[in-house]
């Protein structure tokens, strides 16, 4: 999920680079890292966060089963699922790409 999200974190989203690197030597970020970590935003203008905060963002999404009240068990019930924002949607569709 890491990885998925690194765009919307303050990650390093070059992989090639991390691959080629010493793995002895001490890690350093990218342009493109510092750049967010400096600025606390990406490029649209939406915050960058932590994992912590990306999964606190995504906690307003939720889905709910519903049924009318005072009916019995058998009764059909509904899902019903909140709107998510723009920043929410983005973090799904990128955890949709991981592939198992």
């Amino acid at each position: 999920m890491r990885q998925a999200w690194a765009e919307l974190m303050f990650a390093d989203e070059d992989s090639q680079t991390k691959l080629m690197r010493d793995p002895v030597a001490p890690a350093k970020r990218s342009q493109a890292a510092m750049k967010k970590v400096q600025s606390r935003t990406l490029d649209d203008g939406t915050p960058v966060h932590s994992f912590q905060t990306l999964l606190r963002v995504l906690e307003g999404v939720v889905r709910n089963t519903c049924r009318a009240p005072d009916t019995d068990k058998d009764t059909p019930a509904f899902d019903l699922t909140t709107t998510p924002n723009e920043q929410q949607k983005r973090a799904l569709e990128l955890i949709g790409q991981i592939k198992l």
